[in-house]
Parts: structure tokens; C-alpha cells; sequence
């Protein structure tokens, strides 16, 4: 098992940025990412990053705007929000998974607590 810790999540203006941490422990991961879940919605993978090759994906509804990268001396990832919208409100976990899969595929056993983002018009 991965276990993961988020942190940074709260309240912003629209236009403004935001930086989630998820520091992980346990067992390596070779995938970790996050997945969002709006109000009324259902969980929605949103991007990832493969650990061993640094491949990753976007979805198309943060594309251009979030990054996500590993600080590799805190085993951490991170995840830079800028430009965000007040339809990016939602409730941000972090994920990680020990085995292969295409990196788009949304499976993954490991999940953080999440954290908060609200964002205002």
C-alpha cells in the first residue's frame, strides 16, 4: 500500500493559484496523479504522472493550467493550480498506484483524505 497525505488545498479568487502537496510513503508507487470531485459529481481523474519516466497526462478541463511534478528529496508530489475558475471548486485527492497501466487509466487503489479547493467568482 501507498500511503498519501495532501496538503494545501482553500479559498481563492477566480484567476488566482493554489499548490497541492501529497506526501507518500510505503510502497513506490509508479503512478500517482489526482482526481477531483465537484459537488453533485462524480470523481474525475484530472491528471498524473508516471514516476519512473516523468510522462504525464491533463485532462482537458485543466490542460495549459495545472502542473503536476515530484520533488523527489521529499518524495512528494505536487500539484500547481494557476489561472483557476470557480468551476475548478471541488474536493482534491491524491492518488497512487504500484502497478502498470496506460497512464490515463483512471484506476487507482491508494487515495488521500482530500482536500478542499473553493474557488470565487
Amino acid at each position: 500500500q501507498v500511503q498519501l497525505a495532501e496538503s494545501g488545498g482553500g479559498f481563492v479568487q477566480a484567476g488566482g493559484s493554489l499548490r497541492l502537496s501529497c506526501a507518500a510513503s510505503g510502497r513506490t508507487a509508479t503512478t500517482m496523479g489526482w482526481f477531483h470531485q465537484a459537488p453533485g459529481k462524480d470523481r474525475e481523474l484530472i491528471t498524473a504522472l508516471r514516476l519512473s519516466t516523468g510522462n504525464t497526462y491533463y485532462a482537458d478541463s485543466v490542460k495549459g493550467r495545472f502542473t503536476i511534478s515530484r520533488d523527489n528529496a521529499k518524495n512528494t508530489v505536487i500539484l500547481q493550480m494557476n489561472s483557476l475558475k470557480p468551476e475548478d471548486t471541488a474536493v482534491y485527492y491524491c492518488v497512487g498506484r504500484t502497478y502498470f497501466r496506460p497512464i490515463q487509466n483512471p484506476t487507482y487503489d491508494n487515495w488521500g483524505q482530500g482536500t478542499q479547493v473553493t474557488v470565487s467568482s
